[in-house]
């Protein structure tokens, strides 16, 4: 057991240096925790790996941390790190501080249908020693497996986690602690929903997207609009109006519609060429006087908007305003990617003025 806990953390200074502030700033980290069996490794073989839920009741307990880099697109950027329920962070022998330090979020996995006592005492420890470590993680409490709950016993279900999660925060003097909470589930757009949000906390451009949205719908007489990583179906921005989770499964259900008939039709003869490129468009008419449209944004981001069909007649007026909104968001980027270029420079002549091991400075490359 002892070199167990030896090889664990081995393996987390080894793979990461925890220390890094460039790595964490540029690729924040998410933490999957939860009890065993609790539903982690199928959350993110469902989201980040297309698998499909059904195939997730095969999966083997995780007995690893697993670390997985998600770069599907400009935005979407980040690691997420699974780890083993049965493992205990906490003992002595482990330095739980190098695991949350420089953490961007912290998912904790409650299994809805199970009996979640211990996992509460186990999330109320977790997020006290995380917070106190690291006061700017954002705490996502994903209430899962609801899909065999009732619609009474979800809502009665995370009324009653959210009650005694706060009250335990309350009695140790943690109110100012925040949790978020969703109700999730790996058989439906939930769980994407879910990261969607818990994403669009890590990224610094939010509220510069959100207003590009506004502006761009406000001045096309468009009724919503998404920004969808195309690979992973996360949302990365929406406009201020309010989500609706059938709206937003209709965009997920698009997407998926585009993305194979282009694998069927868009690819050349000789099978090369990609499903999905600058010259992705599609318009869905549904049977209520609205037009689904998408638009392609950049090689991974898509504009997905919601139009009535009468708005929708002046197309011309839409794909100016879109193009517009497109060149916003390519400078968006090309400012992230330029600061992105400064700071690994600044961490790399920081790493070569570090002394070596016999204390002479290290000669620069």
């Amino acid at each position: 057991k002892n070199l167990t806990k030896i090889n664990i953390k081995c393996m987390l200074s080894g793979i990461l240096d925890f220390n890094d502030p460039f790595s964490t700033e540029v690729k924040p980290r998410i933490l999957l925790m939860g009890l065993r069996r609790s539903g982690k490794s199928s959350i993110q073989k469902v989201v980040f790996h297309k698998m499909s839920p059904n195939e997730t009741l095969f999966l083997e307990s995780t007995n690893k941390i697993c670390r997985e880099d998600v770069s599907n697109s400009s935005f979407v950027n980040f690691q997420i790190w699974d780890f083993p329920g049965q493992i205990d962070f906490f003992d002595p022998t482990f330095d739980y501080e190098m695991i949350f330090r420089g953490t961007g979020a912290l998912i904790f996995v409650i299994d809805s249908q199970d009996d979640y006592m211990e996992a509460l005492a186990r999330l109320h420890l977790t997020v006290t020693r995380a917070y106190k470590v690291n006061p700017d993680i954002n705490f996502e409490i994903f209430i899962h497996k609801v899909d065999g709950l009732s619609d009474d016993h979800k809502i009665e279900t995370q009324r009653d986690i959210h009650q005694r999660a706060n009250d335990d925060l309350a009695d140790a003097g943690l109110e100012k602690i925040h949790l978020s909470f969703y109700l999730t589930s790996i058989y439906d757009h939930s769980i994407f929903e879910a990261f969607s949000k818990v994403v669009q906390k890590l990224i610094p451009q939010l509220p510069t997207l959100e207003n590009l949205l506004n502006i761009f719908i406000s001045n096309s007489g468009i009724e919503k609009a998404f920004l969808f990583d195309v690979v992973s179906k996360i949302y990365i921005a929406t406009d201020s109006t309010p989500v609706d989770m059938q709206t937003y499964e209709l965009c997920c259900d698009m997407i998926d519609v585009v993305i194979d008939i282009s694998c069927i039709y868009g690819l050349k003869d000789d099978g090369t060429g990609t499903p999905y490129d600058k010259e992705s468009m599609a318009i869905i008419k549904l049977n209520n006087t609205t037009v689904l449209y998408l638009k392609e944004v950049t090689k991974f981001l898509a504009l997905v908007c919601f139009v009535r069909e009468e708005s929708f007649e002046r197309k011309g007026l839409i794909d100016y305003n879109f193009h517009c909104f497109r060149k916003a968001i390519q400078e968006v980027f090309e400012v992230r990617m330029k600061v992105v270029r400064s700071r690994k420079h600044q961490s790399h002549l920081q790493k070569n003025k570090r002394p070596t091991p016999n204390g002479t400075p290290r000669m620069p490359l």
